[in-house]
């Protein structure tokens, strides 16, 4: 997720790996925080890959500044990565967020409603944090008072995640067909 982050904010403007740095750790929290040991690298292999340039700019009575700006190739393979996720890029929580956080990069709204439909498929089908013999616990059926918690809060904001989903869904393809029903 750290290369799709790099690209995803590069698309937006050029900026320095700093910058860069800053605004990665601030999409994906305080628990995660970005290293110089693992941005560097990574631009690194975008740079040689050619998805990224650096670009000396003069700075404020200061020395030049390397700017990072995202390459024609590095644009098609944000693209890419934004219409193809991996199957973990969808069903997990962390990732998925990431990947909607640059998703308005694709131009095509149909290409923008394919991401989103896998997410909510994968929100709609049943399952669990715990399971008994290979059956989904149910809330009322959780004797743990915290295990009971994480279900229903899970539950919750699995309806609210859901319902955005739908109605975005709605917006991006029509209102007129269900969802369910769209190509």
């Amino acid at each position: 997720m750290l290369t799709l982050s790099i690209l995803g904010f590069l698309a937006e403007r050029p900026m320095h790996a700093y910058e860069l740095r800053r605004r990665i750790s601030d999409l994906i929290g305080h628990n995660r925080p970005v290293s110089d040991g693992a941005l560097y690298p990574a631009i690194k292999r975008l740079r040689q890959a050619g998805h990224l340039e650096r670009q000396a700019e003069p700075g404020d009575s200061a020395p030049p500044r390397q700017v990072l700006r995202l390459t024609p190739a590095g644009r098609t393979e944000l693209l890419r990565r934004l219409g193809n996720p991996k199957e973990s890029e969808i069903t997990d929580g962390a990732s998925f967020f990431t990947l909607l956080a640059f998703l308005s990069q694709m131009p095509d709204p149909e290409q923008q409603a394919v991401v989103l439909r896998r997410r909510l498929e994968f929100l709609t089908a049943p399952g669990s944090f715990f399971s008994r013999s290979g059956t989904p616990v149910r809330i009322k059926d959780e004797e743990d008072r915290y295990r009971r918690g994480m279900l229903l809060m899970a539950r919750v904001s699995q309806r609210a995640e859901r319902a955005w989903l739908e109605e975005t869904l709605g917006e991006l393809l029509g209102a007129d067909a269900p969802i369910e029903h769209r190509p």
